[in-house]
């Protein structure tokens, strides 16, 4: 019976940094106790002895390290291995906690540490977030690796593009190199004690949000590191509401932000066998905004991460001791450390109940979405657009190259300062329409622009597809000289160097072997990225950009106009132009939706125009509605379903989906041969016993959570009791629905199992 599972299945999970708590026990399968201080045994012992799997989570970039800072584990200080800025400020997670260069000695130094949570039993580490950032690369430390790695004296970054490339490249592969070291040592360890398997994952980002960030980590290359079984993506509000441009316009986009994060955080494990949990966070890390603002986005992300069916396992919940005991918005934060002062909100309150409960029933759906039938209205798939890794190696342009000073340094005093989230998204909004101004007077400052936050190289091209109801998905650039086959299902794909590097020339080769077998290749580009100057294989090749390479590979001219080139049995498109400006008006993005429109209906592909991305996934229907889009009409389903986002699971024969809003439906149409299903619960079902006389059910949920239960039955029930574990009866109200027969159920937990037994009524 669905919702029914063990808990070894490690569906869902959350982390957590504070002792367990009645507010917190929530059902799902692992939890994963954050932090190696001296705390740590303590809180592994209560969470299992509350029945979670038990994992262990703690920083790979950050963390709690005093000890190895100050010298105390090896005699030597180690502050100088900190990340540092190039006017020597200190890149700190908050101001004792300093962002590492993660040395050999710093692996070495985690390594002892998290021997004592192999020694407590963990099932697995995840060793989150390997973080680096952009603006670092001045400390004493990096200078040392970047000699010894280089083999040549350290120079500053801001030098030239060599040098930032080269920089840049080199923070991803520490992180590459601690994780493996780190991660095999332990898997040792695990081994030799204890004759023990030890699975270790990585805790991250997506590459688009690192990239939009300019934060340099591993992404793709985690594949190569085998000791690594699996990933966290971590994307969340936080990461999705990172303002983009789309036809002139800076703003919030979050679904369509967290879809494509979602997108291409899969294709981490597509092909490899090992795991991957999308994380979802009912609120955010800043705490500034209101109950209402962390649901409307919670809605958003978590129906993003739906859309995917390729990945069921998730995280329902980073940190739910401040979801559910936090009050918000709780203060206005003053990012600077020279500001002492925050302020107290006169708004601070708990968690609305109704937001509680529905996300107690989000914790649940969670864990059935292992779902193999699953289609998508319109085009299904085998659209992507290509990222890479080396796109995070070119962030950010050297002196010289960017006329004045940059937008964001300019604002960032300003932005540092203020404490309104809403004000800040207001002055980055102005910053932008400002350059984007200068841009149509000085088209020297698109490389300004290229260079922000808003990432316009890869938005230009992915957000008038998307928003028109293409469901194009990122795909990993590298990992077409990785896996033989790896681009099989694809029929079109668009590329730009203009943001990204290919690493050899065999992915040009892989991908002109692609088309040539009937896929058909866009490629948005003009040459004019700085980087293409970089010390480079295609520069010793004797062509001015990759680009060319490719185009030779297919028998092309090395600049051909734009046009549509045969290559084999598929196609090459030519489009000479800037991917950042189809994000600057309309009309150029009308222009990009035709030419990529009519590209489709050469291969068959009949693209229709739609406001929705809608997605069937066994029976449940997971739809959301777009704004900006081609028109502002509703997605109307007409049938019987389950509102699986009102807390009562309500009946209903008809949705209207309006522009910005979302829907998760449970459609019974799809049952029509079932006797028992369950619909929707806001309780862990932890056993679940139907006979001819009725239903036998054990539910359990968090404390103060108003618990629904819908379930599918043969007939009416005619008495229902409830009792908690010591036996008393308590209060439980029943509905029935004849239509789709199903019994509704509700009471209030106290974070104590209860008992249901239902019986039927005679049968008519």
């Amino acid at each position: 019976m669905a919702y029914i599972r063990n808990r070894t299945e490690e569906l869902t999970g959350y982390q957590a940094g504070e002792p367990f708590r009645p507010s917190v026990d929530f059902g799902c399968d692992f939890v994963m106790v954050y932090g190696i201080d001296d705390s740590m045994p303590e809180r592994i012992r209560k969470y299992r002895e509350a029945g979670y799997v038990i994992h262990l989570m703690t920083g790979i970039a950050w963390g709690e390290y005093q000890d190895y800072l100050d010298g105390k584990r090896d005699g030597r200080k180690h502050w100088d291995e900190g990340q540092v800025e190039r006017d020597g400020r200190e890149v700190n997670h908050n101001p004792t906690v300093p962002y590492m260069v993660p040395t050999v000695a710093f692996s070495e130094y985690l390594t002892q540490r998290l021997k004592i949570a192999v020694d407590m039993g963990v099932e697995a580490i995840h060793m989150e977030e390997p973080e680096f950032w952009d603006r670092s690369g001045y400390s004493q430390a990096f200078q040392r690796e970047y000699e010894i790695f280089y083999r040549e004296p350290w120079r500053p970054q801001h030098e030239d593009l060599d040098v930032r490339y080269k920089s840049a490249r080199l923070k991803a592969w520490l992180y590459c190199r601690t994780i493996g070291r780190v991660s095999a040592s332990l898997k040792e360890y695990a081994k030799v004690t204890y004759d023990r398997d030890l699975r270790i994952y990585v805790p991250t980002h997506s590459l688009l949000n690192y990239t939009q960030w300019k934060i340099m980590s591993p992404e793709a290359a985690l594949i190569d590191i085998p000791t690594v079984d699996g990933y966290i993506a971590q994307i969340w509000t936080g990461t999705s509401r990172e303002a983009n441009v789309y036809e002139g316009v800076y703003r919030e986009r979050t679904f369509e932000t967290a879809y494509l994060e979602y997108g291409v955080m899969q294709e981490l494990v597509r092909g490899t066998g090992r795991r991957m949990w999308f994380l979802n966070d009912p609120i955010e890390d800043l705490a500034g905004y209101t109950w209402e603002n962390y649901r409307y986005n919670y809605i958003k992300t978590a129906t993003a991460s739906l859309l995917h069916p390729g990945i069921w396992h998730y995280e329902i919940c980073p940190w739910p001791h401040r979801v559910f005991e936090g009050k918000y918005p709780r203060l206005q934060p003053r990012i600077a450390e020279k500001i002492e002062t925050s302020i107290e909100t006169q708004e601070s309150r708990c968690i609305p109940a109704d937001y509680a409960t529905l996300l107690s029933g989000m914790f649940q759906l969670f864990g059935d979405m292992e779902q193999p039938d699953s289609r998508f209205e319109g085009v299904d798939e085998g659209i992507g657009i290509f990222m890479s890794d080396s796109g995070l190696f070119q962030r950010t342009f050297p002196d010289g190259v960017v006329k004045g000073e940059p937008i964001e340094e300019r604002m960032r005093e300003a932005l540092m300062k203020n404490s309104d989230p809403e004000e800040s998204l207001r002055r980055k909004a102005q910053g932008m329409a400002e350059l984007a101004g200068e841009i149509g007077r000085d088209d020297s400052m698109m490389l300004d622009f290229i260079q922000s936050s808003a990432f316009p190289q890869f938005f230009g091209m992915a957000m008038p597809l998307l928003k028109y109801a293409l469901p194009i998905k990122p795909v990993q650039l590298d990992n077409v000289r990785r896996f033989a086959g790896y681009l099989d299902g694809m029929k079109f794909l668009i590329l730009s160097y203009e943001y990204m590097k290919p690493e050899g020339p065999d992915v040009n080769t892989s991908l002109v072997s692609w088309v040539e077998n009937g896929g058909t290749l866009l490629y948005i580009g003009d040459g004019s990225d700085p980087y293409h100057n970089i010390s480079s294989w295609w520069r010793e090749a004797g062509y001015e950009n990759p680009a060319q390479h490719l185009f030779r590979m297919a028998g092309l001219e090395s600049k051909p106009g734009d046009g549509v080139y045969p290559v084999g049995r598929g196609r090459i498109l030519v489009w000479n132009q800037v991917p950042a400006r189809i994000c600057l008006g309309s009309e150029i993005a009308q222009e990009y939706r035709t030419l990529v429109r009519d590209a489709l209906a050469r291969q068959g592909i009949d693209w229709k125009y739609r406001n929705d991305l809608t997605l069937h996934r066994g029976p449940y229907i997971i739809s959301a509605v777009m704004d900006e889009s081609v028109n502002e009409d509703s997605k109307v389903f007409e049938g019987l379903y389950a509102d699986l986002l009102e807390n009562d699971y309500r009946i209903i024969t008809r949705k209207e989906i309006r522009p910005d809003e979302s829907a998760i439906l449970f459609d019974f149409d799809r049952i029509r041969g079932e006797d028992f299903r369950i619909v929707g619960s806001s309780a862990r079902l932890e056993q679940a016993v139907p006979d001819e006389t009725g239903i036998y059910m054990r539910l359990k949920t968090a404390d103060k959570i108003r618990a629904f239960v819908r379930l599918r039955l043969p007939r009416a029930v005619e008495r229902v009791i409830a009792m908690d574990e010591d036996g008393e009866e308590i209060p439980i109200s029943t509905e029935w629905d004849e239509r789709t027969r199903t019994l509704l159920l509700s009471y209030d937990s106290r974070a104590r199992a209860v008992d249901v037994t239902a019986e039927y009524g005679e049968p008519n």
